[in-house]
């Protein structure tokens, strides 16, 4: 059965469609497209990429070719995926955060990243660290208490939980000292260093930008504070024969099982960053989004509670019985997908849906349209979050990306699903969550798929 197929929809009520932005218009030109890119590259796109498999074009002397069939897809990022690199213009925005992390490794440097790191990342791994996720919403959740007499600004809230997350999984302690000032660095990035410019897109990447110059000064900062959390880390050591306690422990004590060699303190440093920045900033905005999405579908947010209330009959909140809340994060991540563009350079000619690919040519494969395509899904723009509960025919595996796919999956995957289940659980369970403001909340494409802006919501206890 395929993804397209029907969902029994109740007759008493349409599904939720969400707001999205405008189209593009076809006739938009490369300079139109960059300026509309440095707003949200999801307003670059046109009603075709919605609709056909592949659509070719051209940007600043090279092709350019998007992607949405299943097959082509398949064949870029797990047959033949050694042929397509990070673009420039990717390596320019992400290498000052992430340096030679995990993300932006290529060749034999990544073969050695992925080995050492997959045993800190199995669903057995990851139990571990369960504790530190629940003890950080727990607070939240606290804190939530405290806010129903007023306004919330709830993506303001996931970010600092996520943050929370990340420090107290990453090192054991919480990120009450450090945290304000990494969302500081967060935001200082995102904000303007994050932005393609002319020049980002338009040279190669040896030669630098004057975006390059922000850049690498940023990256001077970034990396000094990251070591500083670091050392702060290592004072605190390690129990002789004890269990590894969290991520860095984890990491600390990885060998590549091939080589045996473990991460230097640059290497050590680069995945810190990567695991704390990738994780915690994209979690938060699914949860984001998750949250909007409850309270534009009021039933389906009591659904959630229900199962909440279930699932914490015993006490402890029993993640295998959240099937459902889970499905609602799985269908959030399709309507909003945390990392909406995945961009890849030929490295040498290849031929994709019957068109010649060249080196250097430009293929982006964009979550974002994939998981709204009209000959892919069924309601394509609508929320059914019952598409992804047990029993439904699954989704093509190369329609279907939140997480990318093949040889260059996220790593954090399972971590990531883990704590979003658990925490929409939680807080949905412990209060009703309402948005008083009409006007809809758009969602843009700069890094990842972020809001226009943060809503006020009243929350009240259940």
């Amino acid at each position: 059965m395929s993804t397209a197929e029907a969902y029994p929809v109740p007759a008493a009520r349409a599904p939720l469609v969400p707001p999205s932005p405008p189209r593009a218009a076809e006739t938009m030109g490369p300079f139109g497209r960059l300026a509309a890119m440095r707003k949200s590259a999801i307003g670059t796109w046109g009603q075709r990429a919605y609709e056909e498999g592949l659509i070719k074009g051209r940007f600043f002397g090279h092709a350019s070719f998007i992607l949405n069939s299943p097959d082509d897809i398949r064949h870029v990022l797990v047959d033949n995926y050694e042929n397509y690199t990070r673009t420039a213009a990717g390596i320019r925005v992400l290498r000052p955060m992430l340096g030679e992390g995990l993300l932006l490794a290529e060749g034999r440097n990544w073969k050695h990243q992925r080995r050492t790191l997959a045993p800190a990342f199995t669903p057995r791994a990851v139990s571990t660290l369960v504790p530190h996720m629940i003890s950080a919403i727990d607070d939240t959740l606290l804190e939530l208490h405290g806010a129903t007499d007023g306004p919330v600004d709830l993506r303001e809230i996931m970010q600092r939980m996520t943050l929370e997350i990340a420090g107290r999984t990453m090192f054991s302690y919480g990120m009450a000292r450090h945290g304000r000032a990494l969302r500081d660095f967060v935001f200082e990035y995102g904000s303007n260093l994050a932005r393609p410019h002319f020049f980002d897109l338009l040279l190669p990447l040896g030669w630098p930008t004057p975006q390059d110059i922000s850049r690498h000064f940023f990256r001077k900062r970034w990396t000094r504070f990251v070591a500083m959390l670091i050392a702060e880390r290592r004072a605190a050591g390690k129990v002789d024969g004890a269990p590894p306690r969290d991520l860095f422990d984890l990491m600390v004590a990885a060998r590549d099982p091939e080589t045996g060699d473990a991460f230097s303190d640059t290497q050590l440093g680069d995945q810190v960053a990567t695991m704390i920045l990738a994780g915690h900033e994209t979690t938060a905005t699914a949860l984001f989004w998750a949250l909007y999405m409850l309270t534009l579908d009021p039933d389906t947010q009591e659904q959630i509670a229900a199962e909440a209330r279930i699932a914490g009959a015993s006490g402890a909140l029993d993640i295998e019985q959240l099937k459902f809340t889970r499905a609602v994060i799985d269908e959030t991540m399709r309507l909003y997908p945390p990392a909406f563009l995945i961009a890849r350079a030929a490295a040498g000619p290849d031929t994709l849906g019957g068109e010649a690919v060249v080196k250097n040519d430009v293929i982006l494969i964009a979550p974002w349209l994939l998981h709204r395509h009209e000959k892919l899904w069924r309601e394509p723009n609508a929320f059914i979050p019952r598409r992804f509960m047990p029993g439904a025919a699954p989704p093509d595996r190369f329609a279907y990306l939140p997480f990318g796919v093949g040889a260059r999956v996220c790593i954090g995957a399972h971590f990531a699903l883990v704590e979003a289940t658990l925490a929409l659980a939680k807080i949905v369970g412990a209060f009703r969550v309402e948005l008083p403001e009409t006007e809809p909340v758009m969602p843009i494409g700069i890094v990842t798929t972020q809001p226009d802006r943060s809503p006020q919501f009243r929350i009240s206890r259940r």
